[in-house]
């Protein structure tokens, strides 16, 4: 159990928000029912570190956790995210003159995005990740590329590389501020290379009550005012802290720096602080919304749908308790994913052409980025119902 602060080692961690039982993975598909309801739970308590800001699971157990090819993690089948992680890679590589050049990306998934950056200029790219896919890759791209199947900095002790890209990994990693640290300690000498972070942001989670982006292999979770004074504590100078995707990520743009350079304090550590100490009650209030929703649409005999098989499906599903039992099934456009079950519930994933039949009276959208786009695929499938999101 972690008793002081990963990310400053600061003693001073508030308890806000415990639940004492929830599926250990929220990304991997099982083709079991019974197995997808059987799987090993872990206990959620978040706590915030009054020092820097930062908030964690203090009772994760990262023996819980598995990182494997049926681990299904990508957002790739989405038009909207496409078009968002090519504007992003497009914009890393003019901003940073990566054309032609080297860029290692640390938690790469199934490949996704390190070929997206190839297509838009970089020379090499070397992906490090136990979940890796090399056969999605596109077979023109694959020259270009080294895959390493496992976990930094075990899998890669040095980094020679003009650019470090890493995202929506760190929140995974329970000791982030050793992590990263070893990061800075594998590119060595080299101050030139730029390192390229994105993971999402904890003010946006407190703020809404969004117990369903509240998961077990999220350990780590960080607002800028945290990520920033990590980064400069950990031997890096941030050059750009922004949010993007509407508002639900974080993007951090650093180069190396002399380790050990004393880190600021976190500038919104009070606006942590403070939503923390509000996140149950805003937590309770959307909950029992929801409950009642779905509640009074199965009591009506209709049938309700979750649109997005996510780790946000499953924290939704968790939480919801039994009442989850009024949700039919889950939807999803990757193939990877349909046909199997989601960890904890059981839920079974369905393509979107099984919506007409299933005649769904309520479909909640697990991510409002993407309303638009569902909203489109439920006309051209000539489906008529309520369509709300989180």
């Amino acid at each position: 159990m972690t008793t002081a602060c990963p990310a400053c080692s600061g003693p001073d961690l508030r308890t806000f928000y415990t639940v004492e039982r929830v599926p250990a993975a929220s990304c991997l598909m099982l083709d079991d029912e019974a197995a997808a309801r059987a799987f090993p739970a872990g206990e959620l308590r978040l706590a915030v570190c009054e020092s820097c800001g930062f908030v964690t699971n203090t009772a994760f157990d990262p023996a819980l956790t598995r990182y494997e090819d049926d681990y299904e993690e990508s957002q790739g089948c989405s038009p909207r995210f496409r078009d968002y992680a090519t504007e992003l890679a497009g914009g890393w590589v003019r901003r940073y003159g990566l054309t032609g050049r080297t860029v290692v990306e640390l938690g790469c998934g199934k490949g996704d995005f390190l070929a997206t950056l190839i297509a838009a200029g970089v020379g090499h790219g070397i992906g490090v990740d136990p979940a890796v896919r090399t056969e999605r890759i596109d077979p023109a791209l694959r020259a270009r590329t080294t895959w390493i199947p496992g976990l930094f900095p075990d899998a890669l002790e040095t980094i020679d590389a003009d650019a470090v890209v890493c995202r929506h990994t760190l929140e995974h990693i329970a000791p982030v501020g050793a992590w990263l640290r070893s990061v800075r300690a594998a590119i060595g000498a080299r101050t030139d290379t730029v390192v390229l972070f994105e993971l999402p942001d904890v003010l946006r989670v407190l703020h809404e009550g969004a117990f369903w982006d509240v998961y077990y292999e999220h350990c780590s979770y960080f607002s800028a005012g945290s990520l920033a004074a990590l980064f400069r504590r950990s031997g890096f100078e941030p050059l750009d802290l922004r949010r993007t995707y509407d508002d639900q990520y974080l993007v951090i743009e650093a180069r190396p720096a002399p380790v050990g350079r004393a880190g600021a304090d976190a500038d919104d550590r009070d606006d942590v602080l403070a939503a923390a100490g509000t996140f149950v009650a805003r937590m309770e209030e959307t909950r029992t919304h929801w409950r009642d929703r779905v509640r009074k649409v199965a009591a009506s005999g209709g049938t309700v749908l979750l649109w997005g098989a996510s780790s946000k499906a499953v924290g939704f599903l968790a939480t919801l308790g039994d009442d989850a039992r009024h949700v039919a099934a889950a939807v999803d456009i990757n193939p990877h994913k349909q046909n199997r079950h989601l960890a904890g519930s059981g839920h079974r994933v369905v393509a979107p052409d099984a919506v007409a039949d299933l005649a769904p009276d309520l479909v909640i959208v697990m991510n409002p980025t993407y309303a638009a786009e569902i909203g489109r695929d439920l006309d051209a499938r000539g489906v008529r119902t309520a369509l709300e999101t989180l």
